[in-house]
């Protein structure tokens, strides 16, 4: 079984090519120097895919790392997946960076607590029961701290260990595209894939544009004017 692999959310991108009747499954990888990934993500799997010599349509699936992390870099990733999937009718996987953190904690760990830099003082959160999510959420470091309680911490960035250093995370390496792989052969066992059309970013949070966005006049008088008819 053929599958290629792309993430592109955290501070270096990746492509991956597994097959599954080979070991060790990896055929080819390709890291994507930080904030490149919009120029090199295409012309990347273009050259691991003809390095392998293989087609797009003789792909299994395409998993995709679809956030939390870098807007650009979740975009950039997601919205090539996408198109893939579609031009070669390949099912379609996305797997949560979270999730992926969590399970480096490794199998000893009942319940991992995974932690990624949302910015703005605040932390992209994800409780995992092996690769089972029990929740993700965005926090401030007060909320984490009381989520935590005692259980394993682990994060992936200095600066993240540093501001959490009360909570003794265990920094790991950040989780790169080959890591999708276990959780993508549990969800294909099970035919369970995403509907490219409607897959979002899990982006935990609103952009930019959406949090400084200022209403319409019009949307303005509406919200208005149910105001009074709730205040009457």
């Amino acid at each position: 079984m053929r599958l290629l692999l792309i993430d592109t959310c955290g501070s270096e991108g990746s492509v991956v090519l597994a097959d599954t009747e080979l070991t060790p499954a990896v055929v080819a990888a390709e890291v994507l120097p930080g904030r490149t990934s919009s120029e090199r993500l295409v012309p990347a799997v273009r050259r691991v895919m003809e390095s392998a010599g293989w087609r797009l349509r003789e792909l299994a699936a395409i998993i995709v790392v679809h956030g939390p992390g870098s807007f650009t870099g979740v975009r950039v990733g997601l919205s090539a997946a996408k198109g893939l999937s579609e031009a070669g009718g390949v099912p379609l996987i996305a797997v949560s960076r979270l999730a992926l953190l969590a399970a480096s904690a490794g199998d000893g760990v009942a319940t991992a607590h995974a932690v990624l830099d949302a910015g703005r003082g605040e932390f992209y959160y994800g409780e995992y029961v092996g690769h089972r999510r029990v929740r993700e959420a965005l926090l401030t470091e007060e909320e984490l701290v009381a989520a935590v309680a005692r259980e394993t911490v682990v994060v992936c960035e200095a600066k993240v260990a540093e501001a959490l250093v009360a909570l003794h995370p265990r920094l790991l390496e950040e989780p790169s595209a080959g890591d999708a792989l276990p959780f993508a052969l549990e969800r294909i066992a099970m035919s369970d894939f995403d509907d490219a059309a409607t897959l979002d970013a899990n982006y935990l949070r609103r952009t930019d544009a959406e949090i400084f966005a200022k209403p319409s006049p019009a949307r303005a008088k509406v919200v208005q004017a149910k105001g009074k008819i709730a205040a009457e």
